[in-house]
């Protein structure tokens, strides 16, 4: 489980298609206090740490989780959000992220306001019923505020601090991130039988 604050941004240093695709990203996170099998939240999907080193971990990405995500477009040298899975006891920032990515959504305007800025995406109609206004949702693992939704559309407002410590200071009007719903909205619609 984790909450959506990232807290380093990594960098794949290599990426290499064999049975499932095996990555390597650059962190800042002292490794010698992340066991090999932990999960840490990269760009949103929870990934297992395989081998690890100072300054760096390997995860496997699986199929299923290329099919799904944006991580198929990863190569050397693409930024990564970076969270470590929530220890109890520690402070619930953002909101209750799980890391099990929903789908994409894809960057349609940004749009300067005053020192923010504000991205709106695109989704699918599966996704976009469970996005309201005003409600959380977690993109690229970094848990965002909703602004206003219109139909498929929806935005968010990006502060300067989280522009520089996250991706988002990197992404451009067509780039794809990972989208994951708010586990609360999942479950409503599931209990009034409207789940996909």
């Amino acid at each position: 489980m984790f909450t959506g604050i990232v807290t380093d941004k990594g960098r794949i240093r290599s990426i290499e298609a064999r049975g499932d695709t095996r990555a390597i990203v650059e962190t800042t996170f002292d490794m010698s206090k992340v066991d090999v099998g932990a999960s840490i939240a990269c760009s949103g999907a929870c990934l297992t740490v395989v081998e690890k080193g100072e300054g760096w971990f390997a995860v496997d990405i699986s199929a299923e989780t290329l099919s799904k995500t944006a991580l198929g477009s990863w190569v050397e040298g693409t930024p990564v959000n970076l969270e470590r899975s929530l220890c109890l006891g520690e402070e619930l920032g953002g909101h209750i992220v799980l890391g099990h990515v929903d789908g994409v959504a894809n960057v349609e305007r940004i749009i300067p306001e005053g020192d923010s800025v504000r991205f709106e995406f695109h989704v699918s109609d599966e996704l976009a019923r469970f996005i309201a206004p005003k409600g959380s949702v977690t993109l690229d693992g970094v848990s965002l505020t909703v602004n206003e939704v219109q139909g498929n559309r929806f935005g968010v407002n990006i502060i300067p601090h989280t522009q520089q410590i996250t991706t988002f200071g990197d992404l451009k009007s067509g780039h794809k991130v990972n989208l994951e719903i708010d586990v609360l909205a999942r479950y409503v619609a599931r209990l009034q039988g409207t789940a996909a």
